[in-house]
This record gives structure tokens, sequence and C-alpha cells, in this order.
């Protein structure tokens, strides 16, 4: 950790995890350097030191964690300590999904993406903290401290995986699981400087709620530091559970020699222009892409203005089906009186505007189309991952009134990652940027889907040619 009197805060040190990558960390394992007992209980000394000032863990785990080391862990990740975000199952621990309105119970037993995550031999310690339900894009609660952001802790640490992301920049551990409804593993990636990818609708496996859900907008993955970090982690879901009907990805081992046509957007359907900082940002890495030797073209939205009142309607729905239905998908505990003012604004929201729901689906439906559409001209198209750079504690706080102040900086902020959602396809967030705050900047790729390939070719390039800050710098 730093000096006490600046806000950023690392737990970076000399002990067995020292300053390497989940790669690295199972590659020292393997050979013997280090044992998986020993990354995990330097993570957990990590955790322990860093954690009462970033409040990233909801839920420690750490003597299960140990007790499971007896049995040597297996997998291309093996022996790297990880969590896993609140909303996933985990067999013996709770789900709170971030509400105080939630009295989880114990899971029974491990969710199918839990599974996939296992497989890849990762050690998991525990829980990451989310805001409730996820509909926020800040970890922040209306009644509770918020989780910080290791580069300044007065600045959000992104949502809704905000809690894994605090956990994987703090250099707590090298991965965390995240999840991503309208953004929330790219959003996260983007505050705190680190790679994340939502990978295409079906690449693993799907969410426990998905199949209850009219459009499964939900991806999960992970957040990393290192691009190999990601791409080693989403082969080893692919040799587990091989993606049926999405063309075949293995390791991703670095660039392409392949030079790409990639448009550019630099505004979002919201019509609100992108802010300065963002706008240089995404301006720079075009920059950067051209001197590579790749056709870099400005293009239009796939979408317009419609699209997002579609998502912001889908998004009121969901809010309102739990305020609504909790007892029933969450269990008798449930209680729908704790809930925060966001949910139970967006779940007026929808109310007011029931009547639109079908069309929002429709819409909803339609935007697959126009999103593959966008890729017959292009191979690529970068865009900020964000609208403005990532604010203050507080701004985004659910306990902003009145409700549509809070909303509309919402939507706003986290205005370019829903279309993937909607439509399925992928897309990575990389951390090129950097604020007049000295913040990070989160630059957005998006592909065909199936196309996580390319996504990870020019990450593997743009990280060689201007490598990602390093918060221990």
């Amino acid at each position: 950790m730093n000096d006490e009197m600046t806000p950023r805060v690392h737990a970076f040190g000399d002990d067995a995890l020292g300053d390497l990558d989940s790669v690295g960390v199972a590659a020292a394992v393997a050979a013997g350097d280090i044992s998986a007992r020993e990354a995990a209980e330097a993570a957990i000394a990590r955790a322990e030191r860093v954690n009462p000032l970033l409040n990233a863990i909801q839920r420690p785990d750490y003597e299960r964690a140990l007790a499971a080391l007896a049995a040597e862990p297996a997998g291309a990740l093996a022996g790297v300590p990880t969590f896993v975000k609140d909303n996933t199952d985990v067999a013996g621990l709770p789900s709170d999904q971030g509400s105080l309105a939630v009295r989880a119970r114990p899971a029974p037993a491990h969710a199918p993406f839990t599974e996939q995550l296992l497989s890849t031999g990762l050690t998991v310690l525990g829980k990451s903290t989310m805001p409730e339900f996820g509909f926020n894009a800040t970890t922040e609660y209306a009644t509770l401290p918020p989780t910080r952001n290791p580069w300044h802790t007065g600045y959000s640490a992104g949502a809704s995986s905000g809690g894994s992301a605090a956990l994987v920049a703090s250099g707590v551990v090298p991965i965390a699981h995240a999840n991503d409804g309208g953004g929330s593993i790219r959003i996260p990636a983007a505050a705190c400087g680190l790679v994340g990818l939502k990978p295409t609708r079906d690449r693993v496996a799907a969410a426990a709620e998905a199949a209850s859900l009219p459009i499964d907008i939900i991806s999960n993955g992970v957040l990393t530091r290192t691009v190999r970090d990601t791409a080693h982690f989403l082969a080893a879901t692919q040799a587990y559970r091989p993606a049926p009907d999405l063309r075949p990805l293995g390791l991703v081992e670095g660039p392409s020699d392949r030079r790409l046509r990639i448009g550019l957007i630099l505004d979002s359907v919201t019509g609100i222009p992108t802010d300065e900082d963002t706008r240089k940002a995404v301006l720079a890495t075009a920059d950067l892409l051209g001197s590579l030797g790749h056709d870099v073209m400005e293009v239009g939205l796939p979408v317009d203005h419609r699209f997002m009142e579609d998502f912001k309607h889908y998004w009121a729905l969901l809010a309102f089906s739990t305020q609504h239905f909790g007892r029933q998908v969450m269990g008798p505990d449930f209680d729908k009186t704790l809930t925060d003012p966001l949910t139970r604004g967006l779940a007026r929201r929808f109310v007011r505007q029931a009547w639109r729901t079908p069309m929002a689906i429709t819409g909803l439906k339609r935007s697959t189309r126009a999103y593959r559409a966008a890729f017959d001209d292009v191979d690529l198209i970068v865009s900020p991952t964000l609208g403005y750079t990532t604010p203050e504690l507080g701004y985004l706080s659910p306990a902003v009134e009145p409700f549509s102040l809070m909303f509309h900086r919402l939507v706003q902020y986290a205005a370019f990652t829903p279309l993937n959602n909607a439509s399925g396809g992928p897309a990575i967030s990389l951390p090129l940027g950097r604020s007049s705050a000295d913040m990070p900047v989160g630059i957005h790729f998006s592909a065909d889907h199936g196309d996580e390939q390319t996504l990870l070719e020019i990450a593997y390039e743009l990280e060689a040619a201007q490598p990602f800050a390093r918060i221990q710098d």
C-alpha cells in the first residue's frame, strides 16, 4: 500500500504473487517456485491490508479456500487466487446480489459458469462487491460505504463488477470474475485501468437468470491486468465447454500480421457529446492504430436513439420484476421495502411506460441484425468505453435526488456498452488512455459475433505498442 497521504492504494509487494499476472502465477506454481497455498496466502494478506480502504470484498471464504488446496488444483490457471462476483452462486456461499433486500442462504451448488471458472484451476477466496442487482454503473449504495477505486479512492470503481475490478487493479488478485448485462465487465475495466472482455452471447456458460429473460443480455467473463490473462482464461473455458454455435476459439497468443479496417465512433446514441478527455484518448488510439498500419475511418452508429430508449425500458423491466417478484426468484426472505432508490425508481419508470414493453423487446431483438451489418465493411469498431471519464464517488450514487437526474447521468455514462449486450456481440475495453485527473480511460473495441480472436489480437498489438499503465509505478 502507498503512503497514507496519497489517495492511490495498492497491495503489490515482495511476496509469492509479486507483480505477476495470472499466467505468471500459474507458471510459478507449475514450476514449483511457489505453491498454490503460498499464492492464496499472499492474496489473503494483500486483501486484509487494502480491503479496509477499498471495500471490495462482500464475503471472504479464506479457510475453505485454503482447505480445498489440500487437493492439488489442476487446469490452465491452477493455483491462481480469485474472487467471484456476488451474483453468481458458489456452493456454500450466499449470493447477496449487492442488496440489503436479499437474505440469501448458502448456495447448494455451483452455478454453471462457476463450474466453468473452476475448471481452469482458479482458487476462489470469496465473493466481490457489486451494486444492488447490478443495476448501477458504480459500486455504491444508498446507506453503506462504497467500493473505492484504487487509482484514487475518491473515485468510482465502476460497476457492476466494481469489487472484482478494485481487487485486480490493486493487486490483491491477478484475475477476478465479472459479468456484463449492460457494460458491467467493460465499465469497471475502464474505470480501474484493466482489460475487460465481454464474450459473444453463448461463448461461455449462461448466467442462471438467462433462461427467464426475454432477451439474454448477460455475459460472464473476467477482469485482468494483461491481455494474455484474458486470452488464456477464455481458451480454458472453451477447452472445458466449447461454444456449440460459434466459431471455435483456441488460445490466442499474440497479434496478427493482418491489417484491419477499423470503424471509428466518437459519440453515443444519446446525442450528448463525449467529454474532451475521453475524445482525446480515443483519437490518440485511432492515431496509434494508423501508425501500426491499420485503416481507421469514421463510421455511423449502427442504431439510433430508439435503441437507447428500448434498452432503458428493458433495464426498468428488470428492476420492476426484481422489486415485485423478488420473493419468487430470490426466496421468501426477500424484503422489497429495503431495495435502494435506483431499483425503486426504475420500477416506477416501468409502470409508467409498461405499454412500451412489446415494442422495446422487438426493437432490442432487431439490434442484432443492425449490429452485425456494421461489420460488413469493417473488421472492428473502436469507440469510447464510457461517455465521460470516471466520476467521483457520489455522482452516480443511488441516493442522488431526484431519480431523473441520477438516471440521466447514468445513461450518459454507460451509453456505449449496452448495444453489445442486446445484440450479443463481443467487445473489449483496454486501458489505453489517461484523463486530466490522471485516472484510467478505457477504449472500446467491438467485433462481429464469434470474433473474439480479432479483439484479442488487436489488444495484444496495442498492449505491446503502448504498455498499459501500472498502479504501482
